[in-house]
């Protein structure tokens, strides 16, 4: 199975290469894209500067994919995957002791994975990560958050094997002066619905992260 996917950046790459990025992004070393061309020029963009929606044909077929974003998966599995690779900037006490717990409990396992696919956590979102951490907001609002966002799934390559198996099909340019704003404006309208759905949050009876450590939740806990 053939899928048609994006990588926003502000260079032309015509082939990937296995090996290269950022190891302490959202799913550590990889090449990041979507199923969006139009998501993938948001990412592309920065301040004054135009980039390229690098568009690939992507074969799946042979490919092993661990999906998130499926019933087989929860938000602590994406979150304590991101708590892996991210730089994150905690205090002492709850927030590491949490952020190790996450980790060591539900950490998936991705060593013989080609592909992951999952929500996109850009700097604005990790920030709600954070306050889960802290014990701020709710495993509810945590969740509420990632699909409030509409950041979109993200297709990580991360192995030689995917990396074999896309191929480049064309680039467009993103206009920096098109889809920087639609960028700000998709992370202004995903805050503020954010904090209206935090107004409601009912705090009693609601989980958060220390309810997590106090009853050792597990991977296959029935509660999540």
């Amino acid at each position: 199975m053939e899928k048609i996917i994006y990588h926003g950046s502000k260079d032309l790459i015509k082939v990937p290469e296995f090996g290269k990025g950022n190891k302490n992004n959202d799913y550590g070393l990889g090449f990041y894209c979507t199923e969006s061309k139009e998501l993938a020029k948001e990412w592309a963009v920065s301040e004054g500067r135009d980039g390229y929606s690098n568009c690939y044909a992507l074969d799946f077929s042979e490919l092993k994919v661990l999906h998130l974003n499926r019933p087989k998966y929860h938000i602590l599995n994406w979150l304590a995957l991101l708590l892996k690779h991210r730089t994150v900037e905690i205090q002492d006490g709850l927030p590491t002791e949490a952020r190790d717990y996450l980790i060591a409990t539900f950490l998936p396992d991705v060593k013989d994975c080609d592909v992951i696919i999952g929500y996109r956590a850009d700097d604005s979102y990790f920030s709600f990560a954070r306050a889960f951490l802290n014990n701020t907001i709710s495993l509810a609002q945590l969740q509420k958050a990632m699909y409030l966002g509409e950041l979109g799934e993200q297709v990580v390559l991360i192995s030689q094997k995917a990396f074999s198996s896309i191929k480049f099909v064309e680039a467009e340019i993103a206009e920096c002066d098109i889809y920087l704003p639609l960028k700000m404006g998709r992370d202004i309208a995903a805050r503020k619905a954010f904090q209206a759905e935090r107004r409601k949050e009912k705090v009693i009876g609601a989980t958060y992260m220390l309810d997590i450590l106090r009853g050792g939740w597990k991977n296959n806990d029935p509660r999540l």
